[in-house]
């Protein structure tokens, strides 16, 4: 889980925790670049929950284990295919190297485009709410008439939907 600031869309950094206190925990963020605080408070539940799955409020604790190391230190996939360099089918290079890890441009039906900036905008958002935030821009983008999504469509859709 990843905290942003509104104001300047920074990541915000753990300053504190405190608890559990009558089975709450609290949590301070701060923004590095505006100094904006935002505090986190649990109720018993969630702290339940929290003990439950072993969460370490603060991040990792531990250092990467090798998995996520080798991970971390793979190259991006080639863009080029087999097909495309002109090499045969006993040549030694993979057909299907550059076919995974890349995924293809998203067009949405309505037609709405993004630009290069809002789209590498869009990329720092986790990805498993991704999805979500990219089809509530682009419903925002529609209903208010834009054709194009820009950081200023994207600045303005936030403000107003509350993200």
């Amino acid at each position: 889980m990843k905290f942003l600031c509104v104001s300047c869309d920074e990541g915000m950094r753990l300053e504190g925790a405190r608890g559990p206190h009558e089975g709450s925990l609290e949590a301070t963020f701060g923004c590095p670049r505006c100094g904006h605080k935002v505090v986190l408070l649990t109720n018993p539940w969630e702290t339940q929950l929290v003990k439950v799955l072993g969460v370490k409020i603060g991040g990792r604790v531990a250092p990467a284990n090798p998995y996520e190391e080798v991970l971390s230190s793979l190259a991006p996939p080639r863009e080029e295919t087999a097909a495309e360099t002109g090499a045969d089918s006993s040549g030694s290079a993979c057909p299907f190297a550059g076919m995974f890890g890349q995924e293809a441009p998203q067009v949405p039906e309505d037609g709405i485009r993004w630009t290069d900036e809002a789209r590498l905008r869009i990329e720092r958002i986790p990805s498993f709410i991704r999805p979500m935030v990219q089809k509530a821009i682009e419903r925002y983008a529609k209903e208010q008439g834009h054709r194009a999504i820009t950081d200023a469509v994207m600045d303005e859709a936030r403000s107003r939907l509350g993200m």
